[in-house]
């Protein structure tokens, strides 16, 4: 099996609307930053790896088959992968397979996203669930993860508090990334005086709908010492899927404890795993982790081995996990919380993890790093995706 790298990364800038585009030409936008960072034309690509979550939230049925002339794909192998939020990082470990496969040497992954498009994406989110039991309480995103909140509430003692710390600290981070999608500090008074969505969780707590495009070229270790390249390595995948229902994940006969994250804890030990990392607080210098709503950062924290289960919040209150801290720092590009374009989200996070591995993040770069792990969550948290990223070949300290 080959090692895969990383080569190249692009990120459109996030924003609430992009009436200047259409679609496929957002798409290509974000294609040909991350072909040009990996200094590369599609002449080069072998294949394409196409991640697009609900077609309602374009607008158009089928999208991908919209984009593949401005990619300029025709003619190459193509696939679309859609697993909700977790749809680019699911993409992303597609593309991934194909490489370490030996089946292709250079695969791009490139998709964009317009939820402005859907006109109402909690509308569209709420046809996840189950007609018959659970759509009609309305579910939607929204709903189901404060009903998380409250459970974590309840088991570890957390607070509303404890949940605008994280925004505060992640609107920290997103001021130094020009390409967040929300960049303005706030504090934590002004997080528990916003407009409250679904208790506990207010607007302040909430990641905005973003518009944009991002892009990733993987490459097999063959090709990358043939051309004299160093990208960044991906170490290490993990994936996992949790109970569908709801109802499975609440009361006395629970299957899972919805206040926790416990199955996307078993997708971060498998790519551990793999990368041979035994160690995550003390080997990872940097987790661009998925989490839309302030509450969710806290126990994919934990679930990522960086503390104990309930930790998070005293930890995040002592000043851990930001910037300047000591440890592995928490999205510091500012994270889901801040953009969160659906469809390509995953592909943001691996983009950020490389660059802060390659020391290229810029204003928001973590003194050193070497060593990231990147996750995504997608559908009614049920879908997890992990991955961990190196500077290079040599084992994880």
């Amino acid at each position: 099996m080959s090692a895969v790298g990383v080569l190249g990364v692009g990120q459109t800038p996030y924003v609430t609307r992009r009436a200047d585009v259409t679609f496929p030409e957002l798409v290509r936008e974000g294609a040909l930053l991350a072909l040009d960072d990996a200094g590369i034309t599609m002449d080069d690509v072998d294949a394409v790896v196409f991640p697009l979550a609900p077609d309602a939230l374009i607008g158009v049925g089928n999208g991908e088959r919209w984009c593949v002339e401005a990619l300029g794909a025709a003619g190459k192998p193509f696939m679309r992968v859609n697993n909700g939020g977790a749809t680019g990082m699911s993409a992303v470990i597609a593309a991934w397979t194909h490489v370490a496969s030996g089946m292709f040497d250079v695969v791009l992954v490139a998709g964009g996203e317009r939820v402005s498009e859907s006109g109402s994406a909690q509308s569209v989110l709420n046809k996840m669930w189950d007609v018959g039991y659970e759509r009609p309480i309305p579910l939607n995103t929204i709903t189901m993860l404060a009903l998380s909140a409250v459970r974590y509430m309840h088991a570890h003692g957390a607070d509303e508090a404890d949940f605008a710390r994280v925004t505060v600290k992640n609107r920290r981070h997103a001021a130094l990334n020009p390409l967040a999608h929300l960049r303005e500090p706030v504090t934590v008074e002004d997080v528990l005086a916003s407009r409250v969505l679904a208790w506990p969780i207010k607007l302040g707590d909430a990641c905005p709908s973003s518009t944009g495009a991002a892009g990733a070229v993987l490459v097999s270790e063959r090709y990358a010492r043939a051309h004299g390249l160093r990208p960044a390595w991906i170490r290490g995948i993990g994936q996992n899927t949790e109970t569908f229902w709801m109802g499975d994940r609440v009361g006395p006969r629970m299957l899972a404890d919805h206040g926790d994250a416990d199955a996307l804890a078993v997708a971060f030990e498998r790519a551990y795993a793999m990368a041979g990392v035994t160690d995550p607080a003390g080997q990872l210098d940097v987790a661009e982790i998925y989490a839309p709503f302030s509450s969710v950062e806290l126990h994919v924290i934990e679930a990522a081995g960086l503390c104990g289960k309930g930790e998070a919040p005293a930890r995040l209150a002592q000043g851990d996990f930001a910037l300047g801290a000591k440890g592995t720092i928490v999205n510091p590009s500012g994270g889901v919380l801040c953009s969160n374009p659906i469809a390509v989200t995953g592909v943001a996070r691996l983009a950020e993890a490389t660059l802060q591995v390659q020391g290229r993040a810029g204003d928001r770069q973590v003194e050193g790093a070497r060593t990231a792990v990147a996750s995504a969550i997608g559908g009614d948290h049920q879908f997890y995706a992990s991955l961990v990223l190196s500077a290079d070949l040599e084992d994880i300290a």
